[in-house]
């Protein structure tokens, strides 16, 4: 069972994410916030799997709530997805700093927000396919106004920074796999170490490193050699999951 705390402060809004929640076998909503104080509140009080979040809330907003509750190391088990009502939304990138495991639009399918959160779920970061391109695009145009501290890639082998450099490019392990010759059970292990020596949540906070870090670049080599979108963000669209971590 997949719990789920919803936390917006339209109530028609969050009526609307309950009833479609609630009607799957798979999953159930746990709690409801009106703004970001009560959000963290009631996630340490039912440690939910998923944390259903808008963006812009009274009191605290969904930024700053995902950034307390990544900070908590007893809440290190809740995946936070931000909500926004617009495709592309200024704060994206500072919602995924913060440590949040995927964005999605509000009036996204039905069927889409189910799939969503089951990937999320199962470990796998996600943003909408609407937002990927333009969320590197405002990175590169809009650099950070605050220099950030990045985790040093010292102690990654050179397998390792390939493989991150590859993930940043929004491949699957099994398309990591397939590019370097190796199994996805292989892909796999490599990603999950690389996570571990850089204190990464999911792939969305490995991604948020490679760029920031200067490893990967929009339209780098890894792009152009793999054939992936000259504009990553996704690590994982709700139209597939890439099996694991």
């Amino acid at each position: 069972m997949i719990d789920v705390l919803l936390a917006d402060d339209q109530m028609l809004i969050r009526a609307g994410f309950r009833a479609l929640l609630d009607s799957e076998d798979d999953i159930r909503v746990v709690a409801e916030a009106r703004d970001g104080e009560e959000a963290v509140r009631l996630a340490l009080e039912h440690r939910p799997d998923i944390a259903l979040m808008d963006v812009r809330m009274p009191q605290l907003d969904g930024i700053q709530a995902t950034r307390r509750i990544s900070a908590l190391p007893e809440l290190a088990s809740v995946r936070v997805v931000m909500l926004t009502n617009y495709a592309v939304d200024e704060y994206v990138f500072a919602a995924l700093r913060a440590g949040a495991s995927g964005f999605m639009v509000k009036d996204m399918e039905p069927a889409e927000l189910l799939q969503s959160v089951r990937v999320v779920a199962g470990g796998e970061a996600l943003l909408s396919p609407v937002v990927t391109r333009r969320l590197i695009e405002e990175f590169v145009a809009s650099p950070p106004l605050r220099p950030r501290s990045v985790p040093v890639l010292d102690p990654l082998t050179d397998r390792e920074r390939e493989v991150m450099t590859l993930v940043a490019a929004g491949l699957s392990n099994d398309e990591i796999a397939e590019h370097l010759t190796i199994s996805p059970t292989t892909a796999k292990t490599h990603v999950s170490r690389t996570m571990t020596k850089l204190g990464a949540r999911d792939r969305a906070q490995l991604v948020v490193i490679a760029y920031e870090s200067g490893l990967a670049t929009p339209g780098g080599p890894a792009a152009a050699e793999t054939g992936a979108d000259p504009a990553p963000g996704a690590v994982s669209d709700a139209g597939g999951g890439t099996g694991g971590v």
